[in-house]
């Protein structure tokens, strides 16, 4: 049989038999034990305060600020997938939209959940919306968060109205018809809000005069800390959709969407990566040859700290941003796949790389003279929460897989839905 025959005879078609529940239920054993030991972590750190954290009045980001600020960046294949198929009009990624929708949905429900722990005081979260702090990054990123989390709410209900069972009954059939319409315009609405909580996100640091290392100035009303924030995730929210559906197509054995749409997703990515390498080059230029020194302070003293010397910086811009940006590029590698998907993961490590230098680094290092070094171990409570989140972002894409259309049909091609 030739390799091409081969590679279509793994193609699974409509009415293909799921695994047994039983093995299922297996699978989702050890999440599950890993869930419930986050989720009594969390009511810890809830009943008894944040006194079961290692993070205190000088070091109060930490773990959970580092998750939130990965996820949420990871997540941003979802608006930019949607951006790209109903605004752009690029069909060929069509076959992956659910799949995006789903990781999107999971990524900034668990950073809402994470957030809510953070915040101590879960009872109280209706205080940012009715009384406000206008002057504050976080409130705009708190509007823009929340929203766009039901905005993937409303774009994930048509996939789960999809379940077969579901479309037996016509009013679900009718509605979820209905909901679909709507669609075209949550993805430009979501767009909107992603944009603006992703840059936000990164001029909440750029805006710290008082924390020189993240300091920036201004490009119009921002500082260049936002574009980077945004660049960032939208380079490397396909990267992370192609992993997790390398990951589900490792797990199930089947072939799950074709490798042209790996090939678009690697193409959209190594561009969008390249131009943020080149802008962050820009920027880390000109903060050492003027921002930092502008404000009393000479930029290598940053790295004279033990673990962040100078090679974190290199790791940062060129091991994990310019190498992986040059094979998604490259068309040689992108027609294998484990090189495609390596360069996916390093330019994904890339991203978590940056927000632990701006979330840990930033905090850990003195600002004046008499200050010390801070070091900071979170603690057994904030890894294990950190592990919950993860593990429910695993059952609830388990539960999508296997019950919804999570994976679309490009034309002309065969696909498998579990469950149909």
């Amino acid at each position: 049989m030739s390799s091409t025959a081969l590679a279509d005879s793994r193609w699974i078609t409509r009415g293909a038999e799921r695994t047994s529940l039983s093995r299922f239920l297996l699978w989702l054993a050890p999440w599950s034990a890993i869930l419930a030991v986050g989720v009594y972590a969390a009511f810890l750190c809830l009943y008894r305060g944040l006194n079961q954290t290692n993070m205190d009045n000088r070091f109060a980001f930490g773990l959970w600020i580092f998750l939130d600020l990965s996820i949420i960046a990871l997540g941003a294949g979802a608006f930019f997938t949607g951006f790209l198929v109903y605004i752009l009009r690029r069909a060929e990624l069509r076959p992956i939209l659910n799949t995006a929708v789903v990781v999107g949905f999971i990524c900034y429900s668990g950073a809402v959940a994470i957030l809510m722990i953070d915040v101590g005081q879960p009872l109280r979260a209706w205080f940012t919306f009715w009384h406000p702090n206008t002057h504050s990054m976080l409130t705009e990123v708190t509007f823009c968060i929340t929203g766009y989390l039901s905005v993937l709410c409303l774009e994930y209900l048509p996939i789960v109205l999809r379940n077969r069972q579901l479309r037996k009954l016509p009013s679900f059939f009718v509605f979820e018809h209905q909901l679909h319409q709507l669609v075209p315009v949550l993805a430009a609405v979501g767009t909107l809000l992603s944009f603006f909580h992703q840059g936000s996100l990164g001029g909440l640091y750029g805006v710290l005069r008082g924390r020189p290392f993240a300091f920036r100035h201004g490009f119009f009303i921002w500082p260049s800390t936002f574009f980077l924030f945004i660049l960032s995730a939208i380079a490397t929210g396909p990267s992370f959709l192609m992993l997790i559906t390398a990951s589900a197509e490792k797990v199930t054995g089947r072939r799950l969407v074709a490798d042209e749409v790996f090939r678009h997703l690697a193409f959209i990515s190594g561009g969008l990566l390249s131009l943020y390498v080149a802008a962050k080059s820009i920027d880390t230029l000109i903060w050492l040859n003027y921002t930092s020194p502008s404000e009393g302070y000479a930029p290598w003293s940053y790295y004279t700290h033990k673990p962040f010397g100078t090679p974190i910086l290199f790791v940062e811009i060129v091991v994990f941003g310019l190498v992986p940006a040059f094979l998604l590029l490259s068309r040689r590698t992108r027609r294998q796949r484990a090189w495609l998907l390596g360069a996916a993961a390093i330019a994904c490590a890339g991203v978590l790389l940056n927000r632990f230098v701006l979330t840990v680094q930033t905090l850990a290092l003195p600002t004046l003279p008499f200050d010390d070094f801070l070091i900071y171990t979170p603690s057994w409570q904030e890894v294990a929460s950190f592990a919950g989140v993860i593990a429910y972002g695993a059952i609830v894409f388990s539960l999508s897989y296997r019950y919804l259309p999570l994976f679309g049909q490009a034309k002309g091609e065969k696909f498998h839905v579990p469950g149909n």
